[in-house]
């Protein structure tokens, strides 16, 4: 009897296990990555600098300012502004005032300040005008949520005062603060419900 030898048959490779041990391991190394930085994520530390800031100490004491005579109507209207500003603007809250909280106010430290019934700056009469403390003629004028502003130049701080109010009020903001205007006109809703504007024809021609 011969024995016949039963042919081998090759057995082929399954196409469907190496495509899915393709994509486990293609999967595996996003999967590792995502987990180590997680991992640095969690334990990596704080930024000193963050965790190093705290808030400004707000002092007791009320901030100095003068606090000159006003006559009726522009007390009236002083202690309407004075009523109705904000218990705070931003992050700085209101604080006490040496003189005057009927027409005066202060927020934060340093001390942005606020004061009702001050000099209306005049606009120079010439160009060349060196009247001190006058408007120069070629002046840009801010208006800022429809009141007219003018910043004063000079260091140490800005003041930034009102030229189409009936009664001016007077921002003044400590040079430590960006953007001084911005902090005026945080209180420019407050001016335009309490402060009648100039008529026409008698505030500079930049807020008209």
């Amino acid at each position: 009897m011969v024995d016949t030898d039963t042919p081998r048959t090759e057995v082929a490779p399954d196409r469907t296990k190496r495509i899915a041990a393709l994509w486990a391991t293609l999967v595996a190394v996003p999967v590792t990555l995502v987990v180590g930085v997680i991992a640095f994520a969690t334990i990596k530390p704080d930024d000193p600098e963050k965790s190093e800031r705290t808030p400004v100490a707000i002092p007791s004491t009320p901030v100095v300012m003068d606090a000159p005579q006003l006559d009726e109507r522009t007390s009236t209207v002083c202690l309407a502004v004075t009523s109705q500003l904000p218990v705070k603007i931003r992050d700085l809250p209101a604080r006490a005032v040496s003189a005057g909280p009927e027409q005066n106010a202060a927020f934060g430290e340093p001390a942005v300040t606020v004061a009702c019934g001050v000099p209306q700056p005049e606009t120079c009469k010439v160009p060349d005008d060196a009247t001190p403390g006058c408007v120069p003629m070629d002046t840009e004028l801010l208006i800022m949520n429809n009141v007219c502003w003018w910043a004063a130049p000079g260091s140490g701080g800005a003041t930034i005062t009102t030229m189409d109010r009936e009664v001016p009020v007077r921002v003044t903001v400590p040079e430590s603060y960006e953007n001084p205007a911005q902090w005026a006109n945080e209180f420019s809703d407050t001016i335009v419900k309490t402060v009648k504007s100039k008529q026409a024809g008698t505030m500079p021609s930049g807020c008209e």
